[in-house]
This record gives structure tokens, sequence and C-alpha cells, in this order.
């Protein structure tokens, strides 16, 4: 049996060269088609923002930068509701880890019934899962900053607080950079002699630093003030926590009571005449010209939160 001859698919140099041509020009339109289709959904052209101003700026933006501040310019507090966004929403807009719920009257009143300065205390020193103010430093927020956090949730769940009294220029700082030096001299491992140094300075700073003027006498002398809960807290706010919010020079600390237990062994009038004439580092009644009745109204508020 013969089989049939096979036939050449390619008879005349014409189909040879066109063979040829489309051997090579098939694969690169499929390669020009998928390069075309894969970048078509990342061109940018007319009608869009990608090289706007603004798109540009961004792109090419550094990745740090540096914010220059004077250290004498007057602070600028947050508000107690921009503190709360930035720190304490975190949990207590949604009542993680037992904190009470932003709004809820009934994980609140109970708070509530404490009063604002256990509360402010508790903010400060921290309480179970939360930790001393909300996990930031006196640097990120201060004291008041912290006071007008608690206010503003407090009075979303139904209680009627005043706002801490605002501390007078250059208190504040005062106080930040006390404990700011205490801290570096305890985190250093600085020797006991120049611990006491960086404290000596950063008290020196502090006390200096008080405002004269606010804290001047009234005509009335040594007068009792209307609210002497409030002039004895508001006193505290422009001098005494200087010192005391951080326990500088081995001041007793605000709220720690193994710090003021030894204090209280004595007679109220000796701890009265201890802060109207001073003791030690302290001068007397901090450095300020306050009135006596203020300064031991200042004294009970102290004592009233170590106990």
């Amino acid at each position: 049996m013969s089989e049939a001859p096979h036939g050449a698919p390619i008879k005349t140099p014409g189909q040879l060269i066109a063979a040829v041509i489309a051997g090579f020009a098939v694969p690169i339109v499929i390669i020009i088609l998928l390069a075309y289709y894969v970048d078509n959904t990342t061109r940018t052209g007319a009608g869009t923002d990608e090289l706007s101003t603004q798109q540009v700026a961004a792109r090419i933006a550094p990745v740090a930068q540096v914010n220059v501040r004077d250290a004498n310019a007057p602070r600028v507090y947050k508000t107690g509701e921009q503190v709360f966004q930035a720190v304490c929403a975190a949990c207590h807009a949604s009542g993680a880890a037992g904190a009470p719920k932003f709004g809820n009257s009934g994980d609140w009143a109970p708070r509530i019934a404490q009063g604002f300065d256990t509360l402010w205390k508790t903010a400060l020193s921290g309480k179970g899962a939360m930790p001393p103010r909300g996990g930031t430093s006196p640097d990120d927020y201060s004291d008041y900053e912290i006071g007008l956090a608690v206010a503003y949730m407090a009075n979303h769940a139904g209680a009627n607080f005043q706002d801490p009294p605002k501390p007078a220029p250059g208190a504040a700082n005062a106080a930040n950079a006390a404990s700011g030096a205490a801290a570096a001299a305890a985190a250093s491992g600085a020797a006991g002699a120049d611990a006491n140094a960086a404290q000596a300075q950063a008290a020196a700073a502090a006390i200096a630093a008080i405002p004269q003027a606010s804290s001047a006498p009234a005509a009335g002398g040594d007068t009792q003030s209307a609210d002497a809960s409030q002039a004895g807290k508001a006193l505290y706010q422009q001098v005494c926590q200087a010192c005391h919010a951080a326990g500088v020079l081995g001041a007793p600390k605000f709220g720690n009571k193994a710090d003021w237990a030894p204090r209280l062994k004595e007679p109220m009038d000796t701890v009265y005449n201890y802060a109207l004439h001073g003791k030690g580092q302290m001068p007397p009644k901090g450095g300020s010209t306050a009135p006596d009745a203020d300064v031991k109204a200042a004294v009970d508020y102290m004592v009233s939160a170590a106990k």
C-alpha cells in the first residue's frame, strides 16, 4: 500500500515572506496590546488632579518635619473635647476595658457621685486598665487639659462640673519643667548629689516663674475668701503644683498618701506654719504673695486629696 504524498503549506516565495512577517509581527502586536492594557489604569492626563499643586506637594513632602516653637510663648491649651478625641476616645467612646462609655449616664453616675476632684485625680494617676494620664505625658497634655477632658466627659453624662482653674501664665510650664528634670535625673541613673542638684535647679526655675502679680494680697489682708475651697484649689494650680505635682526636692506629692502621712501626724497649725513661713527648700508661701487664708486653703486642698 502506498501513502499519499504530503503537500507543503508554503509553496511560493510570497507565502514564505508572509509567514516570516506574521511570525514576528503577531507576538509584537500582542505584547504592545498587553502593555497598553496594564498601563491604561494608571495613566494620567487632562482632567485628572495628579499634576495639581496639592498632589505634587504631597508626593514630594519630606518624611519628617521639624516644628520650632518659642519656649517663652504663652501655652495654647487644648479644649476638653480635643483632648477627649485625641486620647480618651480610644476607650471611652466604646466603653472598652470597662471604661465608662461617653454619654452613658448609667456608666458615669457612680463616678460623678465621687466629685470632680476625685475623677481628676484618678485620670492623672490611673486606675485599673487605664494608665496614668491616659498613657500620655505632662509634655503632651498638662494636668489642666486632663481636667478639661474629665469635665467634658462627665458633663456629657449628666454632671454639671466647672472647668478646673486655668494655670497662670508660666506656672504650668514651670511645673512641667520641674517634672521633666526630676524624671530625667531618675532615668539617667545620676548620682544622688547630681539628682538633687537637677531638682534644685528645676524647683528654682519653677518658683521664679510664679506670677507674683496674680497672687497679690487683697485689700482685706488675711480675710478668708468667699469660697475657701476654690481659692485653695486655684492657688495650688497657680503656685503649689510647681513642686508638689512632681514631688520635687522631696515635696510631698499631690494625692500620695505615703508622702503626706508623716506630715499629717503633726497638728494642722504646724503644717500651716510650714507653708506660711517655709521649710527646707520651700520658700514662704511657695514663693508667692498670696493671703495667709488662701495659703491655708491650698494646704487643706492638698491634705484632702491625700486622705
